[in-house]
């Protein structure tokens, strides 16, 4: 098993227990990362991010596999994780593409990829379903994503 590979299992560990300091070790302190709800983030505020999805979970639970790598810099993995949306008390399973770049035995790079329609169907039921395809509607979740990020780095003065 190769360094990256082990960084990847004790991100995907630590995720699993919402032990969000831990992941945060996985990472450089100039990660950059991408997905499609938070958009792109770098530095303290994917840091943020993490903490702010571990402390907030409810009824989480995480499964990763396929841990491929592409060469010495890049691998990617399959994670799926399990959760009941906080803003509407519904059932999430969302099924995840994670790309991550190494370097100085740290994640430098790290994007996520899934369906935000997907992801909408099931968090927010009849008008995820209806509008989830929909850019202005994406958009809309984009922004409050955000602003929950913001808020909750402001209450918490990360």
């Amino acid at each position: 098993m190769n360094t990256n590979e082990q960084l990847i299992i004790k991100f995907y560990n630590a995720f699993s227990k919402k032990d969000y300091v831990t992941m945060n070790s996985c990472y450089s302190d100039d990660i950059v990362f991408f997905d499609p709800v938070f958009g792109l983030l770098k530095s303290d505020t994917v840091k943020a991010m993490w903490q702010m999805l571990c402390t907030n979970a409810k009824d989480f639970s995480l499964a990763f596999d396929s841990i491929q790598h592409l060469d010495e810099e890049y691998s990617t993995c399959n994670w799926v994780a399990t959760y009941t949306f906080s803003k509407t008390g519904r059932k999430v399973v969302n099924k995840v593409k994670a790309y991550m770049r190494f370097a100085d035995g740290k994640i430098i790079e790290h994007s996520d990829g899934f369906s935000l329609h997907k992801w909408s169907k099931q968090a927010l039921g009849f008008s995820g379903w209806l509008l989830g395809w929909n850019s202005f509607f994406q958009n809309k979740i984009k922004n409050k994503a955000k602003r929950s990020l913001l808020n909750f780095i402001n209450s918490t003065n990360i």
